[in-house]
């Protein structure tokens, strides 16, 4: 590409034209046409005092879709890991203890967060593709007495929603822990209400049940967490996601901190008007009716759920790969022949489940009737013991 003098032959660079999927993977989804036209309208300046009041609109529209009140409710600019590190690495202090889970990949993930803000990690156990026992919980926070408690409502690598979350934050403070939960695959996919389930501080991404591009990700903390963050000691390592900073921004001075993705904030704002447009509870049960349809396919042609139907995860559907059967295979086989996006299993489920995710405006009838055509069609092909037929019929049945 680069010639002998250093220049680059810009003809070998073509227009940009990336393959149209259909994205029914573990994340992102499929986006609303409206939110990529709202990603095409004029840039104005981050502190420009429209954009200033498309700040206020975003906050109150990620209050509406949390179900918070939360004063501190806001865009992280990154993706959804880094409203994860900007919640663990200004709540946990060096020197405090977190109580994380060992049952998914991003539990894991917690830990390693926790550990590089200077926290010291301990762990409530429970196998990968179960949920956390409040019992088991409870125990852990008598022998640990941590400061803080991390979960993952809805964990992306096993397909397992959690249940009993009150009864988790609970237990926590009854021990003065304030609670960190996961909400990055059930954020406008399923049942969460922040207030009423008493969370401290919740993260999630805006690629999955939101739909919306990567870039903007939404975060909110109760006054007892700004209120540890304020009067930390020590601060935060990063100097980019330190929330004492970044109140100047998103607090009441609107004062400069950093350059905010601007049509990514654009983007989560159209993203979060379509959420409440639908209504919050009337897209929760459009996820699980739809992903009810997906699941009575893969059960119609003879595959698996990962998960027990009470704590089965609409937004994300870990299906057991077949005997006999490569799942890298198939993944690759439907990008080839459909142009479907659908990912293997992470870490102790890798090469055991195919993650399919039924989430925002990939949640629609024809995606679900096209996936389970699709990959009934691969899996016969080859050689798997499935009826794809039957399972295309189970989830007309379902729609």
């Amino acid at each position: 590409m680069s010639n002998a003098d250093g220049s680059i032959d810009v003809s070998e660079i073509g227009e940009l034209t990336p393959p149209d999927r259909t994205l029914m993977g573990p994340g992102p989804s499929d986006v609303n046409p409206r939110v990529l036209r709202a990603m095409s309208t004029p840039l104005v300046g981050h502190l420009d005092p429209s954009f200033v009041e498309i700040m206020n609109e975003v906050q109150e529209l990620l209050r509406y879709t949390f179900r918070t009140d939360n004063q501190w409710t806001i865009p992280v600019s990154g993706t959804g890991s880094a409203a994860m590190e900007a919640a663990i690495g200004n709540v946990v202090e060096p020197g405090d203890t977190m109580l994380v889970p060992t049952n998914g990949y991003f539990g894991g993930r917690m830990a390693s967060m926790a550990r590089r803000a200077g926290g010291e990690v301990v762990e409530v156990d429970a196998p990968w593709g179960e949920p956390l026992e409040p019992a088991d919980v409870s125990d852990a926070l008598a022998e640990h007495d941590p400061d803080v408690f991390g979960f993952v409502h809805a964990e992306t690598s096993t397909g397992v929603l959690q249940p009993d979350v009150p009864e988790l934050t609970a237990a926590a403070h009854d021990h003065d822990a304030l609670v960190i939960a996961d909400t990055v695959t059930s954020i406008g996919g399923v049942e969460l209400r922040v207030d009423e389930w008493d969370i401290d501080v919740a993260y999630a991404g805006p690629q999955k049940c939101l739909s919306c591009p990567p870039g903007a990700s939404p975060l909110t903390l109760s006054d007892t967490a700004m209120e540890k963050v304020l009067s930390r000691e020590e601060e935060p390592r990063s100097w980019y996601l330190d929330l004492s900073l970044l109140e100047g921004y998103w607090g009441d001075d609107r004062s400069y901190h950093h350059t905010a993705p601007i049509t990514n904030v654009y983007a989560i704002r159209e993203a979060l008007r379509l959420v409440a447009e639908e209504g919050i509870e009337a897209r929760w049960d459009r996820h699980e009716r739809l992903a009810g349809a997906l699941k009575a396919g893969m059960e119609g042609m003879g595959l698996e759920m990962n998960a027990p139907d009470e704590y089965w995860l609409p937004s994300l559907n870990a299906v057991r790969v077949p005997d006999g059967i490569d799942d890298g295979e198939v993944c690759a086989e439907l990008l080839e022949r459909y142009d479907l996006e659908v990912a293997s299993g992470l870490g102790d489920l890798d090469g055991e489940i195919f993650r399919i995710g039924c989430m925002g405006y990939s949640a629609r009838p024809e995606n679900v009737i096209y996936v389970v055509t699709a990959l009934g069609d691969v899996l016969e092909s080859m050689g798997a013991d499935v009826d794809p037929g039957a399972g295309v019929s189970a989830t007309r049945d379902a729609l």
